[in-house]
């Protein structure tokens, strides 16, 4: 019996192995079909600026709102901890290198992944079910120059200025707590945050940690609507695993880019 039980589950194991290998496989071509395509500027323009406006612009208020209020966590928290070592001046480096090594990247991701890549799955899913994407193949369009670029390359795009702006909402956020209400020297303040930050070494790797989890949130979001079950129940599946796989590979990646850009 457990030597039947431990084939079994060998055989559970490698069908799983299987699955995952053939879906990377599928989310590649996908991914290759879209971004080899034939460009066509005047035709791709107007879509861009559509999905830009859906992706970035109405994500806007989610990423604000909570961009102030970890800014003013962060600030709150880090002046309880830093004023039993007389070192309060000191917040705005810590606000300052929280948010933009770490914070303000992930959390954007996050975020980014629970409201504009739930949508792109659910839109891409929706279309699927009603035989949109089979009508365009039917018409000589091809989907994924007509679908799925525009809305890759607004979520690339659109996902490092979201963070940028979380970032500097959340600085600002943070000189609220500590300057307004605890009462740090205001020069202090803004001239360790300044002395602190280092232009190539923080900005251009949060940067480049922004692209970077903008491609592959974007990537898995589109994924999983374009291999959806076209149906109801295909597509909320659908949607819940794009934002569980997003969160897991921005987490894990997060992890792996802080140990090649910090950790020598």
């Amino acid at each position: 019996m457990s030597n039947f039980s431990l084939i079994s589950s060998i055989e559970q194991l490698g069908k799983r192995t299987l699955s995952v290998c053939e879906a990377f496989g599928r989310a590649t071509f996908m991914l290759l079909g879209a971004l080899i395509s034939k460009p066509q500027p005047l035709k791709m323009f107007p879509l861009l600026l559509t999905q830009l406006y859906s992706v970035g612009v109405r994500s806007l208020v989610i990423i604000v709102v909570s961009g102030l209020f970890i800014g003013m966590v962060i600030s709150l928290q880090g002046y309880i901890i830093l004023v039993d070592y007389g070192a309060e001046t000191s917040l705005g480096q810590l606000v300052s290198l929280s948010l933009l090594r770490e914070l303000g990247p992930v959390v954007t991701a996050l975020l980014f992944a629970g409201r504009a890549g739930s949508a792109l799955t659910a839109e891409i899913g929706l279309m699927k079910t009603t035989e949109q994407l089979s009508s365009m193949e039917m018409m000589a369009i091809d989907p994924l120059r007509r679908v799925i670029a525009p809305r890759l390359w607004a979520g690339i795009i659109s996902m490092p200025l979201l963070a940028m702006i979380f970032m500097a909402v959340g600085i600002w956020g943070g000189q609220i707590v500590g300057v307004e209400w605890k009462g740090i020297d205001y020069g202090s303040f803004w001239s360790l945050m300044q002395s602190s930050v280092d232009v190539r070494y923080d900005i251009v790797n949060s940067l480049i940690k922004c692209v970077v989890f903008a491609f592959i949130v974007t990537w898995i979001a589109l994924f999983n609507g374009y291999d959806a079950t076209p149906t109801s129940e295909g597509i909320s599946l659908a949607t819940t695993r794009t934002v569980v796989h997003s969160s897991l590979a921005v987490l894990g990646i997060d992890f792996v880019l802080t140990a090649l850009m910090f950790g020598n």
